[in-house]
């Protein structure tokens, strides 16, 4: 299946919601400590052949891009998260000097994570290692607002899939927040874990279901109703999980990656939750994504500078 070779090491990797064969890759260099950093834009070759991947586009940044997420209602932009606290937006319909399109500079550390709103559309959130979310609307210059209550950094901030002011985020602070823009403070916290956590996202099929991964190894899925004990405790990696992702197509198919350098895939509602380990990468493996577009197809980053898509059941390696 595709492989392509980044300069830098990969932190993120995303699916393009309108082009089933286009991906973008957020990538930092020396690990994303200190550098520059690179955003890929590449497409999938329809047909096997020499060039499996082409790259159509990639931008250069003074530092590291630890994000990134594609407009919901534009099918050439992309916001991305950088290490130096600024948010950058660019359209790839512009030519290479007009972009970045805007660079908004509020928050004080490094932009962690970007996710766009899926269902309002011209809205996005940022989190960052300052501890605090931003919301964000495309054609403001200014965040509309910022939310502060983390008691340290920030690794994660997603919208929930069916209601437009309802995002979670997850933080080094040990604990998950449920949010309401329209409200002035968190709705819920959520003490899931012991130690950090490092990424959460929302089932697309249960918009009161969320999963939290952490430094302690662990998965949990929590039913936001009754968060007393979660719903499941997924045990399987070696180390801290980096990011977990619920599928677009199976309520309980999720997705995740961590410094045990494996991707594995979970279904969370049967005994055996670990349905597939692909240990692919010779590096941290930190950022994934499934696609919307097709069903089963994956794709994966890691500090190993190689960006692999391939088919749920087959090799990651295979030509």
């Amino acid at each position: 299946m595709p492989v392509f070779k980044t300069p830098f090491n990969g932190y993120s990797v995303k699916f393009s919601p309108f082009y089933e064969s286009r991906l973008a890759v957020a990538t930092s260099q020396n690990f994303g400590i200190l550098g520059n950093g690179r955003l890929h834009v590449i497409d999938l070759s329809p047909s096997p052949g020499p060039t499996p991947v082409t790259e159509l586009v990639s931008f250069d940044t003074a530092d590291g891009v630890y994000d990134l997420a594609w407009s919901e209602s534009h099918d050439s932009l992309l916001v991305a998260a950088i290490a130096d606290g600024s948010v950058k937006l660019y359209d790839l319909a512009l030519p290479p000097a007009s972009n970045p399109l805007r660079s908004l500079h509020e928050h004080t550390r490094e932009v962690s994570s970007a996710d766009y709103n899926p269902t309002r559309r011209d809205s996005f959130l940022t989190a960052s290692w300052d501890d605090t979310v931003k919301l964000w609307t495309v054609d403001r210059p200014a965040s509309v607002r910022t939310f502060k209550e983390h008691a340290y950094c920030v690794y994660s901030a997603v919208w929930n899939p069916r209601h437009a002011d309802v995002f979670a985020s997850a933080s080094g602070d040990c604990t998950a927040r449920v949010w309401d823009v329209r409200e002035p403070g968190s709705a819920m916290i959520i003490p899931a874990h012991e130690f950090e956590i490092l990424s959460c996202d929302w089932n697309k099929y249960d918009d009161c279901v969320i999963a939290t991964a952490s430094v302690d190894k662990s998965i949990k899925v929590w039913d936001v109703r009754s968060i007393r004990a979660p719903i499941s405790v997924l045990n399987g990696h070696g180390y801290a999980v980096r990011k977990v992702k619920f599928s677009p197509h199976r309520q309980s198919l999720m997705m995740s990656c961590s410094y045990d350098m494996s991707v594995c895939l979970w279904d969370y509602m049967v005994e055996d939750a670990l349905v597939g380990r692909y240990d692919h990468h010779s590096e941290f493996a930190v950022g994934i994504d499934m696609s919307v577009l097709v069903e089963g197809l994956l794709a994966s980053t890691g500090w190993d500078e190689l960006v692999y898509v391939w088919q749920h059941g087959t090799d990651p390696r295979a030509p």
